[in-house]
């Protein structure tokens, strides 16, 4: 180990407590290794270790995929027009006058600041 780092040492119970982690559902061995800052495949040696390894009845089903409710409210905007384009494109213009053409993948947090930036 690299400079004055010490080795941790994970008691028993926190070793299966991380392993136990691993079996929520979409949850994988690498998000529960950064939560830990530690590298994943210790969790996957821990897993292979049957002291540490969740038990088959203790993993958790997958739940049944529910529809959450959802209101839409209609706000005034500057936005004139949402035109929908050949498919993975789209066009918005606005009252200003810009039109705004996306096209393919986008960031939808930098599309957001481009339009509050034109409609500034």
């Amino acid at each position: 180990m690299a400079g004055n780092q010490k080795k941790r040492r994970w008691p028993d119970e926190e070793k299966r407590s991380i392993c136990f982690q691993t079996t929520a559902p979409g949850v994988s061995v690498a998000q529960v290794a950064r939560r830990y800052a530690m590298n994943a495949n210790l969790i996957f040696k821990w897993l292979k270790d049957e002291r540490y390894a969740p038990d088959a009845d203790a993993v958790p089903e997958e739940p049944d995929p529910v529809f959450l409710p959802v209101e839409v409210e209609v706000a005034t905007s500057p936005v004139l027009a949402l035109a929908t384009a050949p498919a993975g494109r789209f066009e918005i213009e606005l009252s200003n006058g810009h039109r705004v053409s996306v096209e393919g993948g986008f960031d939808a947090d930098m599309l957001a600041r481009l339009l509050k930036g034109l409609l500034s």
